[in-house]
């Protein structure tokens, strides 16, 4: 056996055993590496001021945990207490006026009575507290996940801010690419995660501060609503509405009419249509513009928009960090080829 073929069988093995081994971190190793890539402008200014790489990745570490932790921990907090002192009558007053709702409809819906009539027989309102509690443990459960992920990340990531230049300099060495390719890569991959993540953190606190403001003035607690929203504007499509729909049908099972009205507006056409449709995009663009160079190669928003809808559909929460960064690595490998096949045919 040649030696080469050897060596390869070893590498082979000892890389089906390391996957064995870390593949429980696996997730959480790309995301930390990623969100190193994205912050890496940070970690380099922390770098100049502090002159200390350690203490740099430690502060970015910090700030990195601040942002998932806090606002977390402030929800996880203040739903505990909420639900230990809540009165499960609001959901029975709730299910009165789906029913009364249902059962008497306007006339311009009357076509769907009799398929009302007998999904009304089969709800109550003790079904509908037992589906509150078990949600409200899924809640419990998926959070400490969250927590316990986000935790791994924050390690990880701080290892990727400490190190991150030494692995960079040592995978260009290894793999076999030229300099300028593997600068184009590394350059094309940050630009873009760098424009993800701090556009999903200005659009999840635009929107978030958008409904708490407006929930605040109904009664409210617009920080704790607004935290929800921001979190919930991450979910595609219906993730607005499992923050509105709750507050409208309370507000008509309570009487308050205008106030359900306006929740569901405002929420629909402003949160919705204008910020999350049309700004949205404004504000990826505009970071877009302001963290990139003008010789650094910009994605286009609405391709860094749909990258984020698709990684949020088939990944889950991560999935806003991976589908961006799957795109822009799909289409800097693109760019190489087109590149290798033009020296070809000069």
């Amino acid at each position: 056996m040649k030696p080469q073929y050897f060596v390869a069988i070893l590498f082979a093995t000892s890389l089906y055993w390391m996957y064995l081994l870390y593949v429980p971190f696996l997730l959480g190793m790309i995301i930390a590496a990623l969100l190193a890539i994205s912050t890496s402008n940070i970690q380099n200014f922390f770098e100049k001021t502090v002159k200390s790489k350690f203490f740099a990745a430690l502060i970015s570490s910090f700030l990195l945990a601040v942002l998932f932790f806090v606002p977390l921990g402030y929800f996880l907090a203040t739903l505990t207490i909420k639900l230990n002192s809540m009165d499960f009558t609001i959901f029975k007053n709730i299910e009165v006026f789906i029913r009364e709702f249902l059962l008497n409809p306007p006339e311009y819906l009357s076509f769907l009575k009799p398929y009302t009539d007998d999904l009304m027989k089969e709800v109550n309102v003790n079904s509908i507290a037992s589906y509150v509690l078990s949600l409200t443990g899924n809640i419990g459960s998926m959070s400490a996940g969250y927590l316990k992920n986000s935790f791994l990340v924050i390690i990880f990531y701080f290892f990727a801010q400490y190190n991150g230049s030494y692995v960079v300099d040592f995978l260009k060495r290894v793999v076999q690419m030229s300099v300028d390719e593997t600068t184009l890569l590394a350059k094309e991959l940050s630009s873009v995660m760098s424009v993800v993540f701090y556009s999903i953190i200005v659009n999840a606190m635009f929107q978030g501060i958008l409904f708490g403001i407006a929930i605040s003035f109904m009664g409210y607690n617009g920080l704790l609503f607004g935290i929800m929203y921001g979190f919930a504007s991450l979910i595609p499509v219906i993730g607005g509405a499992l923050m509105w729909l709750p507050f409208m049908f309370y507000e008509f099972s309570v009487g308050n009419s205008s106030n359900a009205i306006f929740i569901a507006l405002y929420s629909i056409l402003v949160i919705s249509v204008v910020a999350d449709t049309f700004i949205k995009p404004l504000i990826i663009k505009e970071i877009n513009l302001r963290l990139l160079e003008e010789d650094d190669a910009k994605m286009n928003e609405l391709i860094i928009f749909f990258a984020i809808i698709a990684g949020l559909t088939t990944f889950g929460f991560w999935g806003m960090i991976l589908g961006p960064a799957i795109t822009a690595f799909f289409l800097t490998i693109m760019k190489l080829f087109e590149a290798r096949t033009k020296e070809c045919i000069t």
